[in-house]
Formats: structure tokens, sequence, C-alpha cells
């Protein structure tokens, strides 16, 4: 495999995937896949984007999941910059947009220290992408005139401070990596008077294993104990949920096995 690195001038290429149907790869995407040498990939990403690489090109899991991280962001960095120097073109290949909570810029500038060129490929983030998929606009008029993009839980293991602000606020909510830190979410949420507020938790968005439950703060722990859903989810906390097709029938539905 060795041979790989003659002639090819070191580059890396920072690729969003989108939030998991593997169809909401850009073009671009996939013009930058169709020439990797290396393709480093995450947890979250579709395998079947591995096919758009060459048969020769090596594909290495770089995966971090809550509780079985089996890559540090230290050994990502270093493994892309080896890969780079000795094989040539290496995309990494990040779920969503690598931007958004995806850690993208610390890639970026550790290229930058061994002077390592670095294109950005946008992805689909599933902050916006998963509401929209679900017909759940992330502002409207008369409902919401912005958003709040959090993640739910800090470095440290805490709840983000921000989500305090956001919720006192007429802005839809969105949450990622929040699942674990629902009940004490609901609880900022009720403590700003938001019983009623509808909220949406959207399980493995834009897969084919997707999973939607509705209901409002005061039921949205319940029902996401009561349909099993799991993590990756992303929490939807606004008026804009009510526009969701079925959130009335869902609602009735959910009161009447309260």
């Amino acid at each position: 495999m060795r041979d790989q690195k003659i002639n090819k001038e070191p580059k890396i290429t920072l690729l969003g995937a989108g939030p998991g149907d593997p169809e909401l790869l850009t073009l671009k995407g996939v013009k930058a896949l169709q020439t990797a040498d290396v393709v480093l990939y995450d947890a979250l990403i579709c395998e079947a984007l591995l096919a758009y690489a060459p048969a020769n090109a090596i594909k290495v899991y770089v995966g971090k999941r809550s509780g079985e991280h089996s890559f540090s962001q230290d050994a990502i960095n270093k493994l892309m910059i080896d890969y780079a120097l000795n094989y040539g073109h290496v995309v990494r290949l990040k779920g969503g947009d690598p931007f958004v909570f995806g850690r993208g810029y610390e890639e970026l500038d550790y290229a930058a220290s061994y002077n390592i060129p670095v294109n950005v490929i946008p992805g689909i983030s599933s902050s916006i992408g998963v509401p929209g998929l679900q017909q759940i606009p992330v502002t409207h008029r008369g409902l919401s005139e912005s958003f709040w993009v959090i993640t739910g839980m800090t470095s440290s293991g805490e709840i983000s401070e921000d989500i305090y602000q956001a919720a006192n606020s007429k802005a839809t909510v969105i949450i990622l990596m929040g699942l674990k830190k629902l009940p004490e979410i609901v609880e900022i949420f009720k403590t700003s008077g938001k019983h009623n507020l509808p909220a949406a938790v959207v399980q493995n968005g834009s897969s084919e294993d997707e999973k939607l439950v509705v209901g409002t703060v005061d039921s949205i722990y319940d029902i996401v104990k009561r349909e099993k859903i799991e993590a990756p989810a992303l929490l939807i906390f606004g008026e804009v949920v009510s526009l969701h097709p079925s959130f009335k029938s869902l609602i009735k539905q959910y009161a009447s096995i309260a």
C-alpha cells in the first residue's frame, strides 16, 4: 500500500455527510470521496457512502460514541496528518456539518499547523435538516422568528447554560446530544412556564429506522420512556412543533393512554 504515496500531495477535505440518509450527501461531497486516498469516517456515517471512494482507498473508522470512545480527538488529528503525509488526499467524513458541534475547526487548525491545505465541504446539519424532513419548520411567520441550536451537554458533562436563556425566549430550541439530559431540560422549560409548549424528539433522523414522538413539555419525557427512544436523538421545543401533520392526533393518542 505504501506505493500510494508516490507523487501524492498531502491535502485534507472536511466533508459533512448530512444527518444520516446517504442520499443527502452533496454532489461536491461525492466528488471528494471519488478522489480520496484515505477516508476517516465517524460513528454516525452511513457506510454506504464509502462505496463512492475508490476500491483501493484506505477506509478507517474513527468513531466516537458515548461510553465507547474508541478514538480521542487528539488521536484522530494525528491520524489525519499521518495519512495525508503518507498517502495524499484524506477525506475526513463527518456526520451532519463539520462546523456544527463537529469539531471541524479543531481539525482544520491542526492541519494548518502542518501546512497541509484543507478544503471544507458543508453538510446538511441535523439541527435544520431533521426537523425539515418531519415538516417542522425551525422558523415560521407568527410562531417563531429565530431558532437556537444548543448542545445538551458540555464537555464537562454539565447541561448547557444556554438552554436556560433559550427556554425564556419565543425561539424554536433545537438540542443536540441532549437525550440523557431530557429530564433536566424539561424542568428548565417548566420553570419558565412552558408546560404546554409543543415538543418533539426524533431518533435516528433521516435514517431508515427513524422514530418520532411528539408531545408537550409536560408529557414528552414520559412519552420518550414509553416509546423507548434512544440516542442519537434530536430534541425540538417550540410552537412550530404544532405544525407537524400528526400533532393533534398524536396529542390525543398519548393523552388517552397516559
